[in-house]
């Protein structure tokens, strides 16, 4: 099958689905998660996902069957094949123009490498080429290594003495900056390296003075390299600025963030879209609980969110002054398949379910390469505003269908000359939804006293 047919076969397919659904283009559009140009694309024949998970929540949407969903990942396996083909061409053709270049780093290495600079037997092999010829490199290395050791020993020394008498100032700054990590570990360098040199160079004429000033040096790198912001694992969201060297820390506790955040990872949009999937068999599973209940039932249970997860965030200052939200971030902890446990549904078959819209909605893609938090339809996005009389609760649905994915949040916020990221997790732990995809389904009729396949309830 030729690369435009299996394309187009792909597409037609997806069209039909489409077509029977009786969707629009922008109702399915905004729940892939994707512009509605882009499903254009694909239904046209135009352009191929690159990844199937989009493709499956589509033909989901428009209620394909078993048969259809086989088929449908057949003619996008042909496609994408071909895509790719098209694809690897110019990279084939230039990749071997670029290796002989690449693999030949020899020219430079024997020069700066060599030992035997300082190596006393060089001398009649010296001699032998041309000894004037060949002095000259050393004379000059042996006068530039005494160059840079002066030099290195006259930088540590301004910079020992500036960090004794202006250090509390420069710290001062650099936890409350929140400007951190990367350039704090540049001037950690800087300062190891002239600290590196010095020592070497001071061996020659005293081997304790060397030392000293090679531990001073490191007693300043640690200050300059102190952390504004929490780690990933971390859910304070404060900096660390301890000092290090053979002084005692001053003014180097660390801050506090000015606020928190309250998690609520079993939150349920509404009892007919929550599911979970549980390795044990119907018998041994308990009616489904109210939603205030859900986190207890889970933990004993084992439960892991199915096909989606709804989360509740409220988040709020600790003072008066405003601290500002910049924006959710999604880290992915793991990814793999989905897992072959029962799916059982927490609504009641034939009771309606329906609620309100929260004021701050997003929705997040698990099965997406790059997994965002985006805005539904008609909400704001980030940033906002908390203080601690001024809190804001955001409401999260994140959906997966092809895989059993680990993943946390990050939050990023300032106030004032302040900064730094919060981790948002479950409790310390990853959040944790998984794909449900033909696994048995179960449903607990009002009423009833044990679960039952879904869909047999009259």
């Amino acid at each position: 099958m030729s690369e435009g047919t299996a394309a187009a076969d792909f597409a037609a397919l997806l069209r039909e689905l489409k077509e029977r659904s009786g969707l629009s283009y922008g109702v399915l559009a905004k729940r892939l998660h994707m512009s509605t140009s882009t499903l254009h694309r694909y239904c046209n024949g135009d352009a191929v996902p690159t990844d199937y998970a989009p493709v499956e929540r589509f033909a989901r949407l428009c209620k394909a069957s078993t048969e259809e969903l086989v088929e449908l990942h057949r003619r996008w396996v042909l496609a994408d094949a071909g895509r790719v083909r098209k694809g690897s061409g110019p990279s084939e053709a230039t990749s071997p123009e670029v290796n002989p270049e690449v693999a030949s780093p020899e020219v430079a290495s024997p020069e700066v490498a060599s030992p035997e600079v300082a190596s006393p037997e060089v001398n009649p092999e010296v001699a032998s080429r041309g000894g004037p010829a060949r002095r000259r490199p050393r004379r000059a290395l042996l006068a530039g290594l005494a160059a840079a050791v002066a030099l290195g020993g006259v930088g540590l020394a301004v910079a020992v003495s500036s960090g004794w008498t202006g250090d509390e100032g420069r710290r001062g700054t650099a936890v409350s900056g929140g400007g951190g990590g990367p350039e704090g570990e540049g001037a950690a360098a800087s300062v190891g390296s002239s600290a590196g040199s010095s020592s070497a160079g001071a061996e020659d004429k005293g081997k304790g003075k060397g030392k000293d000033q090679e531990k001073k040096g490191k007693g300043e790198r640690t200050v300059s390299g102190a952390p504004t912001s929490a780690s990933p694992g971390g859910r304070s969201g404060s900096g660390s600025g301890t000092a290090g060297g053979d002084r005692p820390p001053r003014d180097t506790a660390p801050a506090s963030p000015p606020l928190t955040v309250d998690t609520e990872p079993h939150a349920w949009e509404d009892p007919c879209s929550q599911r979970y999937l549980i390795d044990l068999p119907p018998g041994r599973v308990g009616p489904p609980p109210p939603e205030q209940d859900a986190p207890g039932w889970v933990a004993a249970t084992g439960a892991v969110p199915s096909g989606e997860q709804f989360l509740k965030l409220t988040v709020q200052g600790k003072g008066e002054e405003t601290v500002v939200l910049k924006g959710l971030t999604v880290r992915m902890a793991g990814k793999r398949a989905p897992l072959a446990w029962n799916d059982y549904a927490m609504g009641y078959p034939g009771v309606g379910c329906g609620g309100g819209v929260p004021t701050r909605f997003f929705t997040v893609a698990l099965d997406a390469a790059r997994p965002g938090v985006v805005p539904e339809a008609g909400h704001a996005n980030f940033p906002f505003k908390v203080s601690e009389s001024d809190p804001e609760a955001f409401y999260i649905r994140a959906d997966a269908s092809a895989y059993d994915v680990r993943w946390y949040l990050e939050l990023r916020w300032s106030s004032g000359d302040r900064s730094g990221t919060l981790t948002v997790d479950d409790h310390g732990r990853p959040f944790r939804t998984s794909g449900n995809n033909g696994r048995p389904a179960y449903e607990f009729p009002l009423g009833g006293e044990k679960w039952v396949e879904e869909g047999t309830t009259e």
